[in-house]
C-alpha cells in the first residue's frame, strides 16, 4: 500500500496515510495517457472560423456576359469561388465538429496512470488543514513559501495544481490570484491537468473524493 506524508500548513510534517492502491498503484499507460490529453485538446478546441458561402455574397444576380459567342464558359453571376471576391469552396462554416470520445474506463485508467506516475516522481503533497485559510493572496502565498514548493531548475515560473474535496470559496479566493497556482475539484481531475499541472497539493479530504468518484460507480466527467 502507498504511504505519504501529511504536511500542515505551515511545512511540518503531522504523520503518514495511506493512498487508495487503486488509484497510486497502477501500470503506467503512456499511450492511453497521451490519447486522453489528445482528446481534451480536441473537445476544448473552438471554430471561429467562417467563410461565405454563394448565397451569402453580397453582390448582382444579374448575367455577367450572355451565353454564347464570347468563347468563354458559362457563367450567371461573380459570386463562385472561381472569381475574386466570390465565394470559398468547402471553406470552413464554424460548425466543424472536433469533438473525440474516451471510454469511461479508459478515462479512468489514464488518470490513474497520471496520478501514480506523478506519485513515483515525488510530485505529489497532501496537505492537513488548508480548508482553513484565510481568504487572502498573502495568506496562500505565505503556505506556498512554508511547504517549500521549488519550481523545477528547466523552468523559471511556480506551477502548482491545488486539488480541492468540494468548492472552498475562502481557498479560491487565496490562490486564484496567484500566478502559476490552479485550483481544481478532486471529481473534476482529468489527466490532462494532472500531467500538465505542475506539483500536486492534495488537502487531505480530497483523497477520500478521489476514491469515491473515481474507484466506485459513479458518474464522473473528463
Amino acid at each position: 500500500m502507498p504511504t505519504i506524508d501529511v504536511y500542515s500548513t505551515s511545512g511540518r510534517k503531522l504523520k503518514k496515510i495511506t493512498l487508495p492502491k487503486e488509484i497510486f498503484t497502477v501500470k503506467i499507460n503512456q499511450p492511453l495517457m497521451a490519447q486522453a490529453v489528445r482528446i481534451y485538446l480536441a473537445n476544448q478546441r473552438q471554430t471561429p472560423a467562417k467563410t461565405k458561402r454563394k448565397g451569402e455574397i453580397t453582390g448582382s444576380t444579374r448575367k455577367i456576359y450572355r451565353q454564347k459567342g464570347t468563347g468563354r464558359a458559362r457563367h450567371g453571376s461573380r459570386k463562385p469561388g472561381i472569381f475574386v471576391k466570390g465565394a470559398k469552396a468547402h471553406g470552413p462554416t464554424g460548425e466543424q465538429n472536433y469533438k473525440l470520445k474516451l471510454g469511461k474506463k479508459m478515462k479512468k485508467k489514464a488518470l490513474f496512470s497520471a496520478l501514480t506516475s506523478k506519485l513515483n516522481d515525488k510530485e505529489i503533497m497532501v496537505v492537513s488543514g488548508l480548508e482553513k485559510i484565510k481568504p487572502k493572496t498573502k495568506a496562500m502565498t505565505k503556505i506556498v513559501k512554508s511547504l517549500k514548493l521549488k519550481v523545477k531548475s528547466n523552468s523559471s515560473k511556480l506551477k502548482i495544481s491545488i486539488i480541492l474535496p468540494e468548492v472552498l470559496d475562502n481557498v479560491v479566493r487565496a490562490g486564484r490570484n496567484i500566478s502559476g497556482v490552479k485550483l481544481i475539484q478532486a471529481r473534476q481531475l482529468n489527466t490532462y491537468d494532472v500531467l500538465n499541472g505542475g506539483r500536486l497539493i492534495l488537502m487531505k479530504e480530497s483523497i477520500g473524493v478521489l476514491r469515491e468518484t473515481f474507484v466506485k460507480k459513479r458518474k464522473f466527467s473528463i
